[in-house]
């Protein structure tokens, strides 16, 4: 920490002054809370006279650095000519002109030099780069005492020097100065072994300066360090640059310069699928995700996830919002499923490449690697509106590259599995829809004399479907398809059952649905799933089903709960405190039931039939 005035140094000697200024400086601008700052000085143990403390350290600063209000500067949020400290009911904040503190230039220069080298202006980029780390002089804040809120803020500082510094050497690479960066190279590497991307730069350079033999050792010690010290395999990427480097790959040469890109918002996407039919009791569930996408973030977008059981109608749901939201995002909205034709969890790789086609990045622009067509993605979208819609997310991992930069933009997702991540901001729950709402959508399809007709046989496939809006509205369609079919005869499933007792028409019980989510779930959840949805047990105890499952109750409680987590079974609060019960919702029993039908297993009906070794289920 260092303070100058037109060449004299005044940096405050006292410990506690210097750490007063550095918490005041890193907040410029703001107001920070008296009890902030007396946390931040003695955390825990602050003196009896913390107050008269205080403001004998706030004195000694405005004298020392000449931090009384100007003149011209009488009216509350004036900008000052010169560094001001302010007093306030509940705090001080210090304001500084821009470019005073060297942290805010650095930051700049820094965010600049990324979104040049994202655009491929890749000279520029790497002259703003190095100008922002010429700024930097040693460890931030190593001479201040630390408490939590300026702790932070070093580690802050520290990451974001170690991402500049990252970038500049990816521009120096990308212009052939691969010989000039081995000497800093091998530094770096060398201090942070598992740093993964210091030794992948280190070892292209290697490379492209004709050293193939030191680059592959470069991989060999880092491989060892990462499983010695973490037990880790090396990344992805340093495995391909790894296999790339065996074969000579031309990837590894030089890149062809290019242009900076250049991207149009003329045409801006909208891809958001139409609405197909109207929502029906779904009006809460519009509101708390409205009311969600519209609570503006600080510093990222609002990211909402919708969630529940297959065939609840997410994706309509996701629809509908979207739909009622497109003004707000002018700049365009992207849609995407994130299962491929097969079933399997879509990369995003492949789908950010997707996104800039539809923002219309030239093809010979889109970036070669997922993070830098994740950077560019988001360079693009840091000053607009925009909206992601991304539907059926298995993975975390697909929506965190998927995310815009701007706090201006927006993303909803709707999800096969319960998840949690920093990232999200809010869940929507979407469950069955009661029998009253059932049949309004049923109506809606089928007409109100066709239900009037036979309303018993209509509730009664209401509570067939479990109420899950997908079920019926395949119901409704066959049921539009066959007008002479009385809704009975569907109920009773056309009088016709297949070998193992399930209805022939499967399609109403959510089987394509059902069985996807099956796969995508761990095999030990599969096993899990295949032996308990084939039995007659209302609710399991996590006890009784650790006796079906014959493993530790431990085990079986965490398998139930993932079951739970992809959404195959639900859960509610038992008869005594702290206990579980966990149960399958009759379509997706039959669902399931289908799917080991279709597998050749034998369905049985008895927990009994399923218990060996003499272990006997108790009574659910």
């Amino acid at each position: 920490m260092e303070v100058l005035s037109h060449g004299s140094i005044l940096t405050p000697s006292a410990p506690k002054l210097r750490t007063v200024l550095s918490l005041l400086a890193v907040q410029t601008g703001v107001i920070v809370r008296t009890d902030k700052i007396i946390e931040e000085l003695w955390e825990d143990n602050p003196p009896t006279s913390v107050t008269t403390t205080l403001q004998t350290y706030i004195y000694q600063l405005r004298k020392l650095l000449r931090l009384g209000a100007p003149p011209d500067t009488d009216r509350a949020g004036d900008t000052p000519a010169d560094a001001v400290l302010r007093t306030s009911p509940y705090g001080y904040a210090l304001f500084l002109d821009p470019g005073m503190l060297d942290t805010t230039r650095f930051e700049r220069l820094s965010d600049q030099g990324r979104r040049e080298l994202e655009a491929g202006d890749v000279n520029a980029a790497a002259e703003t780069l190095s100008r922002a780390l010429r700024l930097w002089r040693g460890p931030a804040l190593v001479d201040v005492s630390h408490g939590p809120v300026l702790r932070a803020e070093a580690l802050r500082f520290e990451e974001i020097n170690r991402n500049t510094l990252e970038r500049r050497i990816e521009a120096d690479l990308y212009l052939g100065r691969h010989h000039g960066l081995l000497g800093e190279l091998t530094r770096l590497a060398a201090e942070q072994l598992t740093h993964e991307g210091f030794q992948a730069k280190l070892m292209l350079a290697l490379h492209r300066a004709g050293r193939r033999s030191e680059a592959l050792q470069i991989y060999q010690r880092t491989r060892s360090v990462l499983a010695r010290e973490l037990g880790l395999d090396p990344s992805g990427e340093l495995e391909q640059l790894h296999r790339a480097v065996l074969a000579a790959d031309e990837s590894l040469a030089l890149p062809r310069p290019r242009s900076p890109v250049r991207l149009s918002h003329t045409r801006p996407p909208r891809q958001l699928p139409p609405q197909r039919t109207a929502l029906v009791g779904r009006q809460s569930q519009v509101r708390a995700a409205l009311a969600a996408m519209s609570a503006r973030q600080v510093h990222a977008p609002p990211v909402v996830v919708i969630t529940g059981p297959p065939g609840a109608g997410k994706s309509a749901l996701c629809a509908d919002v979207g739909h009622r939201i497109n003004t707000p995002y002018p700049d365009g909205q992207l849609f995407v499923r994130l299962l491929d034709a097969q079933g399997r969890p879509a990369d995003p790789h492949n789908i950010l490449a997707e996104f800039l086609r539809a923002l219309d990045v030239p093809e010979d622009r889109i970036p070669a690697t997922l993070s830098e067509r994740s950077r560019l993605f988001r360079t693009w979208t840091a000053d607009r509106h925009i909206l992601v819609i991304l539907d059926d997310l298995v993975q975390i991992d697909q929506l965190l590259p998927l995310v815009p930069a701007s706090p201006d933009c927006a993303v909803l997702v709707t999800a096969r599995r319960q998840l949690s991540a920093p990232v999200v901001t809010a869940a929507v729950e979407v469950g069955p829809l009661d029998v009253d709402e059932g049949l309004r959508l049923l109506t809606n399809v089928l007409g109100k004399q066709r239900i009037a007709r036979e309303e018993a046989a209509a509730r009664e496939l209401v509570h067939l479907c479990d109420g899950l809006p997908a079920a019926l509205q395949a119901a409704a369609a066959l049921l539009q398809l066959r007008l002479h079919w009385p809704l009975s005869k569907l109920v009773r499933g056309n009088g016709a059952m297949d070998v193992h007792n399930i209805p022939n028409h499967h399609e109403l019980f959510l089987y394509p649905s059902v069985e996807l989510s099956y796969r995508l779930a761990p095999p030990n959840v599969q096993r899990a799933f295949r032996k308990l949805v084939r039995l007659d047990v209302s609710a399991f105890t996590p006890r009784l089903a650790a006796r079906l499952l014959q493993i530790s109750e431990f085990h079986t409680e965490s398998l139930l709960d993932e079951l739970v987590e992809f959404r195959l079974m639900v859960a509610k609060p038992g008869g005594e405190a702290d206990l579980l019960q966990y149960r399958f919702l009759p379509s997706v029993r039959a669902a399931g039931r289908r799917l080991l039908a279709g597998a050749g297993d034998v369905v049985h009906g008895s927990p009994y039939q399923a218990v060996r070794a003499g272990v006997t289920p108790v009574s659910s």
